[in-house]
């Protein structure tokens, strides 16, 4: 026996047979588009005002739905690109 270890075959492969940048570029354009649209729906009041007041420190009203814009993108996005992935994957382990 040898104590050579193998070498391990580059992730770029498998990243590139899944398509992961396509599949991350396609979740970025969801996300951001759904929390974009739920801002301005929150924000600009287009149903008309919401029901009840709250306080909102600091930041007031905008600040604070931007935030929360910005984690229903990341999450999004997230979700998204994983299901893209698993899909592609899948479709990937019935060629093989």
């Amino acid at each position: 026996m040898t104590d050579d270890v193998p070498e391990r075959p580059p992730a770029a492969g498998l990243v590139e047979a899944l398509d992961v940048p396509r599949n991350a570029a396609i979740g970025a354009v969801v996300g951001l588009s759904l929390a974009v649209g739920a801002y301005l729906f929150r924000v600009l009041e287009l149903f008309g005002p919401f029901a009840g007041t709250r306080a909102y420190p600091i930041l007031g009203p905008e600040g604070w739905f931007l935030i929360l814009a910005f984690v229903l993108a990341s999450a999004t996005a997230l979700l998204v690109a994983t299901v893209l992935t698993l899909v592609s994957a899948y479709q990937l382990s019935k060629q093989l």
